[in-house]
């Protein structure tokens, strides 16, 4: 029997089966779980809360994925190198930086697709992803984290947020260093806000640098089984939320 014959096909408004029947890391698609279902508000809630995401390129069929092992950035395991301590020490510093959350959220969106990941030729961001991630923001799910120069929004990412849980999607920059700011705000905000982990999906050098590691994904589950139920936060940024990563600046006389 071959691998596509034993992957499930979803119904709209069916659930997810277990994610344990993911195709495996011999297979040709590692953590492929399922194909087709819908993407709205209620079935994506579903899938993040069962550590389940949304993963295909325009024109395919939704594809289902929950890979195992899961990469996971523990926020007090976040990598500040030294050279982004001095990025983050200029920003939070200067009358013309900001960090904004969900001011831009389309836009944040269209920005990341039109920034393929390295080694992709195209975007899975597609038209269909960004009208349900839209509603899902609209819904108060989805969240944008955003780098302000001069008034320019520069960089950023979106994320998802189930509970206490967060999800990171996709990011994008302009500058230099403009998403590694935008990253770096929303590891501060969660470990202001105790949130202890960051869902980065699957592993990149990008990530490892910035100090994420794989996690098994039955432990992974765990911990989501355990933040999404808690209240919600409520997303907005203040520059004191830095302090969570570098000292506070000193009074002004």
């Amino acid at each position: 029997m071959s691998e596509l014959s034993q992957l499930a096909i979803l119904a709209p408004g069916e659930p997810f089966p277990p994610v344990s029947q993911a195709w495996g890391p011999s297979s040709s698609a590692p953590g492929l779980l399922a194909v087709g279902g819908e993407l709205d508000v209620r079935t994506l809630r579903a899938a993040y809360s069962a550590t389940v995401f949304p993963w295909f390129s325009h024109g395919e069929p939704i594809l289902w994925w929950s890979p195992d092992p899961r990469m996971v950035l523990q926020v007090d395991a976040f990598r500040l190198h030294r050279s982004l301590r001095k990025v983050i020490e200029r920003f939070r510093i200067s009358p013309a930086c900001e960090i904004r959350f969900d001011t831009a959220f389309d836009d944040v969106m269209a920005a990341c697709a039109a920034s393929p990941r390295p080694g992709q030729d195209g975007t899975w961001i597609g038209p269909e992803m960004r009208r349900a991630y839209g509603e899902l923001h609209r819904a108060g799910y989805a969240h944008s984290v955003e780098t302000w120069v001069a008034g320019e929004l520069v960089a950023g990412l979106y994320c998802v947020s189930i509970g206490r849980a967060v999800f990171g999607e996709s990011m994008f920059t302009r500058v230099t260093d403009g998403s590694k700011l935008a990253l770096s705000a929303l590891v501060a905000w969660c470990r202001y806000q105790g949130l202890p982990l960051i869902d980065c999906q699957q592993n990149t050098a990008h990530l490892d640098f910035m100090g994420a590691r794989e996690m098994p994904r039955a432990e992974f589950a765990r911990a989501v089984a355990e933040l999404a139920p808690q209240p919600a936060l409520i997303w907005k940024f203040d520059p004191v939320y830095w302090n969570a990563l570098l000292p506070p600046r000193p009074a002004q006389r």
